[in-house]
């Protein structure tokens, strides 16, 4: 059989299967919910129909169940066995329970019909899949044997032609070492013949290089002599500036001195002598008190020379 004729024959069996076990599942029910309901307590009737579910529903997991396994070509033991056994017995003594209390012989055959179908179909249903089962896994494993076959038979003609090719390549390599050799043995004659060419140029080279070298080493010793100079120069001259502006901070810091020895003896300065004053106090921080003393003028006059030293310092701080 073709695997599509194998699937073709589950999906036949599954549903007849489901088929018949809803089928007497539902007459199952229909048959024992009066039983269960004339045997309950009254007030308890709406239970009747648990227990037949119950019973029902064991029977259908154990259908469900037993084909998974059967599909997987495993079994689950002695339980499973049990519980289809004792599900269908229960079912069969559940549905002829009735009749059989009534001494209904044509009943109990009657109500006895859909739980040994049940039965027969849960054990035939199981029978017919693990020889399906049986059928594909035999059948698989001869492909698997036949695809091994296959893979051997080709991987021995793979290795046979890797061997002649192998020759083949081993023939051209000593052929093509040969040639090499030869070739080697003619470009290491003219290798030698370079190489004594190049010793010659490069020992030429070496010479004119020396010779280049030692004029510029020459050359680079008057440059960094002239540098030096130069730089002896530059120095020179940054010297003698700080020391023409030491020479000339110093009087200017003696003018201001003289300017600052004491107040006037007589009257008050006159005002461009009096503004160098004022200048010089500020520049050395003396009071503006002190300021009037030593030019004769008023407090004010000089606050306001102050005032116009101070607007200068910060226009020129502002610009800085």
């Amino acid at each position: 059989m073709t695997p599509q004729q194998i699937r073709s024959a589950e999906r036949v069996l599954s549903a007849g299967t489901w088929a018949i076990t809803f089928g007497a599942v539902l007459y199952s029910m229909l048959t024992v919910t009066p039983l269960m309901a004339g045997h309950t307590p009254p007030g308890w009737e709406w239970t009747a129909p648990i227990l037949p579910l119950v019973v029902d529903w064991a029977v259908v997991i154990v259908v469900r169940m037993d084909g998974i396994l059967a599909r997987l070509g495993a079994g689950g033991g002695r339980w499973p066995v049990v519980l289809r056994w004792m599900t269908g017995l229960a079912t069969l003594l559940l549905n002829v329970g009735e009749s059989a209390l009534n001494k209904d012989a044509v009943g109990v055959a009657v109500h006895a019909v859909a739980p040994l179908l049940l039965i027969v179909t849960a054990e035939t249903s199981l029978a017919y899949r693990r020889a399906i089962a049986r059928a594909v896994a035999a059948r698989e494993h001869a492909e698997r044997a036949e695809r091994a076959e296959r893979q051997q038979r080709a991987e021995d003609l793979r290795k046979r032609e890797r061997a002649e090719r192998l020759e083949e390549f081993e023939a051209a390599e000593r052929r093509r070492r040969e040639a090499e050799d030869r070739e080697d043995r003619r470009a290491r004659e003219q290798r030698e013949h370079e190489v004594r060419m190049a010793r010659e140029e490069r020992e030429e080279r070496s010479r004119q290089a020396a010779a280049e070298r030692a004029a510029q080493h020459e050359a680079e010793a008057a440059e960094r002599a002239a540098r030096e100079r130069r730089e002896r120069e530059v120095s020179e001259r940054e010297r003698e500036r700080r020391e023409r502006e030491r020479r000339e901070r110093e009087a200017e810091r003696q003018r201001r001195e003289a300017l600052l020895t004491g107040p006037a003896t007589e009257g008050k300065l006159a005002e461009p002598i009096a503004r160098e004053v004022i200048a010089a106090a500020v520049a050395e921080g003396v009071s503006q008190r002190r300021a009037a003393e030593i030019t004769g003028w008023s407090t004010g006059w000089v606050a306001a020379r102050y005032q116009e030293h101070e607007r200068g310092t910060d226009a020129e701080r502002v610009a800085a």
